[in-house]
């Protein structure tokens, strides 16, 4: 399962392990100057067949969420690999539990990664993961820098 959901206030520059295993090393750090009530969880810590990964956030936001906006900066061996943005809440019919939380609130989460099934090559990953309160991506809530290492190739 997704093991104990407990608060830890997280300080920059700290690094937390993710998961170890085999095949895949994953940790991350804050990549902002700020201190977070903050937990992230995921299983299975494998890349090999699995079709899906499963996630669990606990997390206490500064401000309040009426509009999201997640930013995903990712390196491959040093390489920029992609640049993606996302909209999960724009304050008007949305779809995620975390759109509406307001500034001290706990926010709780489980859901699932699906891009776990894509064969991810041997190699260093660095995946910036931003999320803004303004579509300029001036206000930011959240920066999580993540370190995935990926010890053998899939196939």
């Amino acid at each position: 399962m997704f093991g104990l959901l407990f608060f830890i206030l997280f300080t920059p520059g700290v690094s937390e392990f993710l998961c170890t295993s085999s095949d895949l090393e994953m940790s991350y750090t804050f990549c902002d100057s700020a201190a977070y009530a903050f937990m992230f969880n995921l299983t299975p810590c494998s890349t090999m067949n699995k079709p899906v990964w499963k996630a669990a956030l606990t997390w206490i936001p500064r401000s309040d969420i009426h509009f999201l906006k997640i930013v995903f900066h990712v390196w491959y061996d040093g390489a920029k690999a992609l640049h993606w943005k996302e909209l999960l809440c724009s304050g008007a019919d949305d779809e995620y539990s975390v759109c509406g939380t307001l500034k001290g609130e706990t926010l709780v989460s489980a859901f699932e990664i699906k891009g776990s099934r894509i064969n991810f090559p041997k190699g260093n990953y660095s995946i910036i993961v931003q999320g803004f309160s303004d579509d300029s991506e001036n206000n930011m809530l959240i920066c999580l820098n993540f370190t995935m290492i990926v010890k053998q190739d899939a196939f």
